[in-house]
């Protein structure tokens, strides 16, 4: 079946004359994602889809997803995509990913005045962040929407304790004409990254769901005044999105990654989704068998693979097609002629394509200034965030 798929692609990229490195988005494979997704979120009405931008760094991309999904919430990591999000969705509601820097902040209030009532909730994980960024309120006359980063099992920072999180929650309370509490967000991408042996997923899903519970409770019953129905309680990441789709104390889901499904994302608990981004990378060089310098004494022994040069290399990402195609283990790797070893009967010209299957569609995006839309022998160009 994949075998077919990328001769069929190779062909067409040839047709269209396209003789640089494309990432390629597969419009059937995104399709039939996005209608995965839809079905899952509608026997979980109480949750609200969050896009996820560093994973889907398209704005094309970001459109369709937000029109198929009926979703204009956002979850941003990067401060120039928070502009390109505003100028580009007319309800858009940002939640920040990690917590920006206070200089950033500051730089963001300085350069766009214009946005400053815009619908963005700044993501804290300590009073002394939180400090700074009263600071700038009270500097510009703001009042900034806060949300705040609890640990639920990761540790990756954010509040570990009820003590640190109400020492936040007083000075939110404390200040409100230039701070105003938001809502949390729980990030636990590491309830199917533990090994089973240690942890069964199902069981630290639910452990971080309790610690979730703990904090959301700490704030309607010693927080009331902070308290309001319109909170918003972020969860997930795509690791655990069947997880939230089935019970989460959650009423904002995050997710990004799956619906292309870099290999990073192949998981029991994400099987029902289908791979949908390629690298493809024209070859360049064929050479009978890899030659290493200084081993000229090796050229004589029997070799099993030819040698490829392609345009570029070495990204976050594994070779697909030609079946078994690799790089060398000696010949080393390369961001501008990668050698790629293929068995030695392969079919495989100059000009032809070969394959790779990204790692993460976050890294890779970024590197490419295009994605091209592949769909019934057509392609279709796509504008990235490159930065």
């Amino acid at each position: 079946m994949l075998d077919h798929y990328f001769k069929q692609l190779n062909l067409d990229l040839k047709k269209q004359r396209i003789a640089t490195p494309q990432l390629i988005v597969d419009a059937a494979a995104l399709k039939q994602n996005i209608q995965h997704v839809q079905l899952r979120l509608s026997h979980a009405p109480h949750l609200k889809a969050r896009l996820v931008v560093k994973s889907l760094a398209s704005l094309d991309l970001l459109k369709l997803l937000s029109e198929q999904l009926n979703t204009q919430r956002f979850m941003v990591f990067h401060q120039p995509h928070i502009i390109s999000i505003l100028e580009n969705f007319a309800e858009a509601d940002i939640l920040l990913g990690k917590p920006m820097p206070a200089q950033a902040v500051r730089h963001f209030f300085e350069q766009h005045a214009e946005w400053s009532n815009a619908n963005i909730q700044w993501l804290i994980d300590t009073k002394q962040r939180l400090q700074q960024y009263l600071e700038i309120a009270q500097l510009y006359s703001l009042c900034l929407d806060v949300n705040i980063e609890i640990d639920v099992g990761l540790h990756r920072g954010g509040v570990q304790s009820t003590l640190q999180l109400t020492e936040i929650l007083k000075l939110i309370q404390q200040y409100p004409q230039y701070l105003k509490l938001s809502g949390l967000m729980g990030y636990d991408a590491h309830v199917t990254k533990i090994p089973a042996i240690i942890k069964k997923p199902e069981l630290a899903y639910q452990s971080s769901q309790q610690t979730y519970a703990n904090y959301q409770r700490l704030i309607q019953k010693q927080f009331p005044t902070l308290w309001h129905d319109e909170l918003c309680f972020n969860g997930g990441g795509s690791p655990t999105f069947s997880f939230h789709t089935t019970e989460s104390v959650c009423n904002d889901l995050s997710f990004g990654s799956m619906l292309l499904k870099p290999s990073d994302f192949d998981s029991d608990f994400l099987k029902a989704l289908q791979p949908a981004l390629w690298i493809a990378s024209p070859v360049l060089k064929v050479l009978p068998f890899t030659q290493l310098p200084s081993m000229s004494l090796l050229d004589k022994l029997p070799h099993k693979y030819k040698a490829l040069f392609i345009y570029g290399g070495y990204w976050l990402a594994n070779y697909v097609y030609p079946k078994q195609a690799h790089p060398h283990a000696l010949y080393g790797r390369s961001s501008n002629q990668e050698l790629v070893n293929v068995p030695k009967h392969c079919d495989i010209q100059v000009d032809d394509f070969v394959f790779l299957r990204p790692t993460q569609s976050e890294a890779i995006i970024p590197q490419f200034s295009e994605l091209k839309l592949y769909q019934q022998h057509v392609f279709e160009t796509w504008q990235t965030f490159r930065e």
